[in-house]
């Protein structure tokens, strides 16, 4: 039987489906013990709507390979950051024409400081590589990309936002 974390490591993101949830970073912890399987996930985002379709794939997934008891556990601590995407899942993100994120901001312990104008963020366009982009808009098809466009190529893309 293949092991439950190697079939835990190929279930697709359903929002980003070119990326695996190990890719992503989500994917915590997978455990085995007396034939059950506990599989530890953190959200991207606090509400985010796909970790019940995660979940669910994931439950699917170890099932379909032999495994009959899986439970599914949501960790928040630590939060998730896009620093935890794989070096393969930043490739991959930008094959699919999306920009991946940066490095996520580092921010001092203590209240977290109030900006009201959106973070500036460089980002390179995935089809041609020019850093002359713009913002169109803060959020994209879902809460973690925004969408941009290239002044070089005129070309739209979304870009996974550094969190």
């Amino acid at each position: 039987m293949v092991s439950a974390r190697a079939v835990a490591e190929t279930v697709r993101d359903p929002e980003l489906p070119m990326l695996t949830l190990a890719d992503l970073g989500v994917l915590r912890e997978v455990s085995e013990s007396d034939g059950a399987v506990t599989v530890s996930i953190t959200p991207t985002y606090t509400g985010c709507p796909a970790m019940d379709t995660m979940r669910d794939d994931l439950v699917h997934a170890l099932q379909g390979a032999g495994y009959s008891r899986v439970e599914v556990r949501t960790v928040l601590q630590p939060a998730w950051s896009t620093d935890w995407i794989s070096e393969r899942g930043r490739r991959a993100l930008a094959e699919a024409g999306i920009a991946p994120p940066g490095s996520a901001p580092r921010r001092p312990s203590g209240p977290v400081p109030l900006t009201l104008s959106p973070p500036v963020r460089r980002v390179s366009c995935p089809r041609c590589g020019s850093a002359d982009t713009e913002l169109v808009s803060e959020f994209g098809a879902t809460a973690c990309k925004s969408l941009r466009r290239c002044r070089s190529c005129d070309e739209p893309f979304e870009h996974v936002k550094e969190i």
